[in-house]
């Protein structure tokens, strides 16, 4: 009984082994939402907008009023003046003084309404650069997932030749002891199966790498095993219904890059409206009040302390007269400044424009290619099941047998790569015009 209760509990720790051991498999949107999450470029876009946050409550705060306190203590020899009363004296002078001081500014130009209004739109800009970053990693993992599936598949493919290149060498074998082939057919054979393997170990080769590449946008260990999942491959390939000009339109609305372009505009004007509030003054209301205790006074140290205590409020005034032509040079600056984000929002346009050109004609083109492809698959799949036939009847040479076969393999390459260009394609005019990518 001992025996068959350790057996059973063997048994099951091999299962729950194999099971925590078994890589997770991940769905497009797995990783998608784990990129979104983990990503090193979205982490450091968030960050940046952090950043602007703070910049934007220090611009705020610069409304504020300051306030300082001051402390000091000294030793004068000799002939001096009192420190505290202002006397004049000859005499060694022990004093103390303390104060808070305070400063607001009333008026500068306006330069701190539009540093805030400024840090505002700075703030709007990084978020929209976070979801810039954010669209640039859902991107990269679409291309990278279709890219691993389509490496996938194509590993299936090469296996499936090797399977049948090596049933080819055993029939060549056998037709070569029965002396109806001669042996350069057998070893033709050979060489096409030992081909065959090759590409099967090339294309576990490209799998892998691609599976490193999405690892790496994921952000995971190099010890993380992952399987990705496949897809319904019942999926309309063939159906592209969209308007070109209506999916530029909505792109430039959806993108955020197109606003955040936008913002860079009005970032920049306030930018000038900052440098030319360098030509006004600048009016200040300041305030301090204090006490301190001399030496050279009969007085108790409380009691000076009391008698010494001063306030004083007052108004400062600065006016601009000439600072080496800075403020000047800030406002062309400004300006510049200005031409150059107009500059680049229309080439951010002329990207948007791009894209989805290149993607809507690339989707017809690989829409059409579906077509054709898959007809030539298929016919090619017919030619190879009779080229085999023929074969086994001794009626078709290896070399025929073999080109066959090559051009079967070549037609399933190109419908899988038609097939999957096709789904990258739509995928992506979909989400240019603000739709989920859905596989």
């Amino acid at each position: 009984m001992k025996i068959f209760t350790f057996i059973l509990s063997f048994f099951f720790m091999q299962i729950a082994f194999a099971q925590e051991t078994q890589p997770k498999v991940w769905s497009l949107q797995d990783c998608i939402d784990y990129a979104l999450e983990h990503n090193i470029s979205v982490k450091d876009a968030i960050l940046n907008k952090n950043s602007a946050e703070v910049d934007y409550s220090k611009a705020k705060s610069s409304r504020l009023p300051d306030l300082f306190g001051n402390a000091s203590q000294s030793f004068s020899s000799g002939s001096t003046i009192d420190p505290i009363t202002s006397d004049y004296v000859t005499d060694q002078i022990h004093s103390t003084n303390v104060g808070i001081n305070s400063s607001v500014t009333l008026f500068q130009g306006n330069q701190i309404s539009n540093q805030i209004k400024q840090n505002k739109i700075l703030l709007d800009q990084s978020i929209f650069q976070e979801e810039v970053e954010k669209n640039n990693i859902v991107l990269n993992i679409l291309e990278t997932y279709l890219q691993t599936l389509y490496s996938k598949e194509n590993i299936a493919i090469a296996e499936n030749n090797l399977e049948a290149s090596e049933k080819e060498v055993l029939r060549a074998k056998a037709r070569l002891d029965a002396g109806t082939i001669a042996l350069s057919d057998y070893s033709e054979a050979q060489s096409q199966a030992a081909t065959n393997k090759y590409n099967v170990i090339a294309a576990k080769n490209d799998y892998q790498q691609y599976i490193i590449a999405l690892k790496q946008l994921l952000e995971l260990s190099p010890m993380d095993d992952i399987e990705i999942e496949t897809f319904d491959d019942n999926l309309d390939l063939v159906n592209l219904q969209l308007d070109k000009a209506e999916v530029y339109n909505n792109a430039l609305d959806f993108l955020p890059e197109i606003q955040s372009s936008m913002l860079n505009i009005a970032a920049n004007e306030k930018a000038l409206d900052i440098a030319k509030g360098g030509y006004l003054p600048t009016l200040s209301l300041i305030g301090s009040i204090g006490s301190g205790y001399t030496s050279i006074s009969d007085n108790t140290f409380s009691d000076q302390f009391d008698v010494n205590f001063n306030q004083k409020l007052g108004l400062s005034l600065t006016i601009p007269i000439f600072n080496r032509n800075q403020t000047k040079a800030a406002v062309k600056t400004a300006t510049i400044n200005i031409e150059k984000a107009e500059i680049q929002k229309q080439s951010t346009e002329k990207e948007v424009y791009r894209k989805v050109e290149t993607a809507y004609q690339n989707a017809v083109s690989a829409q059409e290619q579906v077509i054709a492809s898959e007809a030539s698959k298929t016919a090619a799949e017919q030619s190879y099941k009779l080229a085999q036939k023929k074969y086994e009847l001794g009626d078709l040479s290896t070399t025929d047998l073999v080109i066959s076969q090559n051009t079967y393999t070549n037609a399933q390459q190109n419908y899988l790569q038609a097939k999957y260009l096709n789904i990258l394609y739509n995928q992506l005019l979909q989400f240019y015009q603000g739709n989920d990518i859905k596989l």
